[in-house]
Formats: structure tokens, sequence, C-alpha cells
């Protein structure tokens, strides 16, 4: 083989392995390093996700992490060409195409091999957090977790209680073991009451482990659904995770549950095995602890009034969008008045609350944006919204299909479906792995065939729209549909 000849091949699959290398590195970091959220992205459209290293660029998130990451394999790769160059032609090629066949295995363990010190050093500075939170032996900690409804129900408590109290909260919804971790040690004071944290996990024994970290007093679970079913393996395990909160209070501790849940008889059943002083049920659908009656749904206010067992009542008037944060505010509440707030002084503390959610675009359009929300809860309760609130307008759903629910995914994909086909006039879903669940249970919902369409690329996704949406229709994004729409949109 010439020698220019070689040094071009050299250069050519130097930069193919170096493009491959980069996509396997940025889907490690998009799920978090974690096996079983990388084993769920290859639960539908296997051969497909595999083949897109090929035609995908993707670049990792920049960080100290993939930095040295990349900047240590572009080295190895240096030196694995550097020791082939002198082999002969037939060698040189054999190993190349060895290389190139186990690549994403090569990659994935040496990407892997990375989280050992990560985790110690995770580990460190969850022990460090841990020592300084004891340290403050007057700080008042309420942890929040649940499959859904985490960071809404955060963002209302810490607006209740900094009427009363200084407070520290985890910032958006940053809710991993080390996020928490550096919430305590960056942002902690003396001068600081409560502090308030979302715990989130991906598999079971993670939110109990927080908690050794945390101590918190008073625990809130939002709700259970199938959400990271994939990764938790069973919805038994999700349940189970969920209530290592709960169990992690102390006997004097008081738990605070959402008594709107489906799962409330399996709530129950968990419940009567745990030593809490105090278990708060709350509910926008029943009487329950703390519940809510004369409930109004406009389309930028809610209002209701809130009740308690002990004869405390309020009406609260709050710039939020739907149905689904009334049981969020009951919760939070629930853990005011705990700390001594009254139901009063709570309504006039809500009334700061502000949700962003609906925005204007192009040509005059409503666009309700949850594009942070990947929720099939979450879903459902803003198709309702929608039904409700915007009972005249022509509605839209745009969104992607929903990840890691693992054996649930059919049945909720085409739950979701039946929801559209009975609230919207069109939906437009922008990845193909579920498409045919939602849209057979679009179908049986009574939405026609025509009028939900498999799109992916920004730029149709946009033309489809301006063909079927008039000004002041409302159209539904959910979840991660592409960020290149959003500007498309011009959403303000």
């Amino acid at each position: 083989m010439e020698l220019i000849v070689k040094i071009i091949i050299v250069v050519f699959w130097f930069l193919v392995f170096t493009k491959i290398f980069l996509f396997w590195l940025w889907l490690w970091q998009l799920k978090n390093y974690h096996l079983g959220r990388f084993q769920a992205h290859f639960e539908r459209q296997k051969i497909k996700k595999l083949l897109a290293v090929w035609y995908r660029f993707k670049l990792p998130l920049a960080t100290k992490k993939t930095i040295l990451i990349a900047g240590l394999w572009f080295l190895g790769q240096g030196i694995f060409f550097g020791l082939i160059y002198s082999q002969p032609d037939s060698l040189f090629r054999l190993l190349i195409l060895l290389w190139l066949f186990f690549l994403p295995i090569i990659a994935s363990v040496f990407i892997l091999i990375f989280q050992i010190p990560a985790w110690l050093w995770q580990v460190y500075m969850m022990k460090k957090a841990q020592a300084k939170r004891a340290s403050h032996k007057n700080l008042t900690v309420i942890a929040i977790t649940g499959s859904y409804g985490k960071t809404t129900t955060k963002d209302f408590l810490l607006a209740m209680l900094s009427e009363k109290f200084s407070c520290l909260a985890t910032e958006k919804n940053n809710n991993a073991e080390i996020g928490v971790a550096q919430t305590i040690l960056n942002r902690l004071k003396d001068e600081h009451q409560i502090l308030i944290a979302e715990v989130g996990a991906y598999q079971r024994g993670k939110i109990k482990q927080v908690c050794a970290m945390l101590k918190p007093q008073i625990g809130i679970l939002t709700g259970i659904n199938e959400q990271h079913l994939a990764t938790f393996g069973s919805q038994e395990n999700i349940i189970k995770a969920k209530f290592e909160l709960i169990g992690a209070l102390p006997e004097q501790g008081t738990a605070i549950l959402n008594g709107d849940d489906e799962k409330l008889s399996i709530i129950n059943y968990q419940l009567s095995n745990l030593q809490v002083k105090s278990k708060i049920f709350c509910s926008s659908e029943t009487r329950a602890d703390i519940w809510a009656e004369d409930i109004k749904i406009e389309k930028e206010k809610v209002s209701f009034t809130a009740f308690s067992q002990d004869g405390d009542k309020a009406r609260f008037e709050i710039n939020l969008i739907g149905r689904q944060n009334i049981i969020n505010v009951l919760m939070a509440a629930a853990v005011a008045k705990t700390l001594g707030m009254t139901m009063a002084e709570i309504a006039l503390a809500c009334q700061k609350i502000r949700q962003h959610s609906l925005k204007q675009g192009i040509n005059g359009l409503n666009l309700l944006d949850y594009t942070y929300s990947a929720n099939s809860s979450s879903i459902i309760a803003h198709l309702d919204y929608l039904k409700t609130a915007w009972p005249q307008a022509r509605k839209i759903m745009v969104m992607p299909c929903l990840i890691e629910l693992g054996s649930a995914s059919k049945a909720v994909h085409y739950k979701i479906g039946q929801a559209i086909g009975q609230v919207c006039d069109s939906a437009i879903i922008t990845t193909p792995d579920r498409f045919r669940d939602l849209k057979q249970g679009a179908l049986a919902g009574g939405l026609t065939t025509d009028k939900i369409l498999l799109l992916a690329k920004p730029e149709q996704i946009l033309e489809k729209i301006k063909t079927i949406a008039h000004p002041n229709d409302i159209i539904l994004l959910e979840s991660r549909v592409p960020s290149a729409l959003l500007s498309l949109l011009n959403i303000v």
C-alpha cells in the first residue's frame, strides 16, 4: 500500500472512530451514565438506533468529565493507530475492522471505567454534605419525591414558606444525589431555617441513600405511576423506592401524601407499616385531611376553597394553569400548616405564584409549553386542561413518544393516544418508537387517521402547523420536542 494512500486511510478511519466515540459519549451522558437507562434507550427501534451512530452527529455537553474522557480516548486511539500503521496491509485492514466491530463495547467500557472515580467522588461529597447538614441542628428538612409533580410542589412550598421562614431549596429539577449534596455544601447557610429538597431516583436504594444524608423530618410523596419502569424493573419496585422517603422519617415526622393518586389503596397498605407521628392525605377530589371544594378552572387561573380537618379554611386564587396543580398546592399547604401557618396566610402567599407555561408564538398561536415534562400523568392532566379551559379553540398536540416505561409502554401510549383523540383536533408525534400505539389510541378516542402524523424534522412540523392552525388556536408542546422547533415557533 502506497504511503500516501495509507495515511489517507488512517486519517479517514481516525475521524470515523472519533465521530462514533463522541456519539456514544453523548448517549451515555444523556442517560446519566446509568446502565439501565442506556439499555432502555434500545427498547424499541433497536437496529435504527444502533445505525444512528453512522448518520447522526452528536457532541456531548462539554464538562470536565467529558473533556477528560474524550482527551484520553483520542490519546489511546492515536496510540492504537500508531501501533497498527506499520503492520502489513492485510493485518492493518483486519485490525481496523475488528476495532470498528467492537467499538461500541470498547467505548462503553472505557466511558464506564470513569464512573468508578466519579462514584468515589460522589460518596465523598455526600459524606461532607451529611456532616454539614448534621451541624445545622435546628434545620427543618422537607424532602419531596414521587413519579411526577416534584418540582412544581417544591416551588409552591418555597413560595409559601418564604413568607415566614428563611428557606433554601434545590434548584430547578436538580434532584440527583450529587445535586442535593452540592446544594447543602455550596448554598446552605447558618441563617437558613428550612431546606426543601427534591429527590429523584432510577433504582431502589437511592432515595434511602439521600435521606441518610438529609435526615428529613417531613416527607411529601406526590404520586406514583409507571415513570422509569424500565430502570426500576417493576411497579412494585417503584412503590418501594418512593416509600424509602416515608420510611426514612423519624417517629415524630410527618408524611404528606397525594390522596388523588390512583394507587391510594397500595399507599394505605404501605403506610400501615410505617411509624410516623402524622400521616396527612390531601385531595382535590374528595374529603381528606386537607381537601379542596368549589373548584374553578380558567385559562390562566385556578380558584378553590381549601379545608383542613381542624376547621381552618381559606379561598385560594392562584395564577396557575390546570386542575392538576391544585393537589400540589394542597400538599405544600399541608407542610406549611404543619409548620404553623394558617390557611389564610398560605392563600395570601400563593398570590405570588406564577407559571409561565402559556406563551405566544407565530401567527397569534397560543402555545402551552411543557417541553421540560415527560410524564404520562402530566400529559393527561394537560389535555384535561385544554378540554376544560379552551372548549372553543382548535387543539393541536406535539410530542415525542415517552421513554423508560418498560413493559407498561404500550398500554401507557395507548391511553395517552385515547386522551389525545378525545381532546385534540390534530396530533404530531416526533419519534417513531410507540407511534403505532399512540395512533391506535387516538383512533379509538375519535381522531381520524389523517389527523395524527409522524413528523421528525422541525421544518416539517412547522409547515404542518401553519396549514392546520389558525390564530387563537392552542398548541400543546410536551416533553423533548426538537429544540429547533421552539425557535421556529418564535415562543415569547
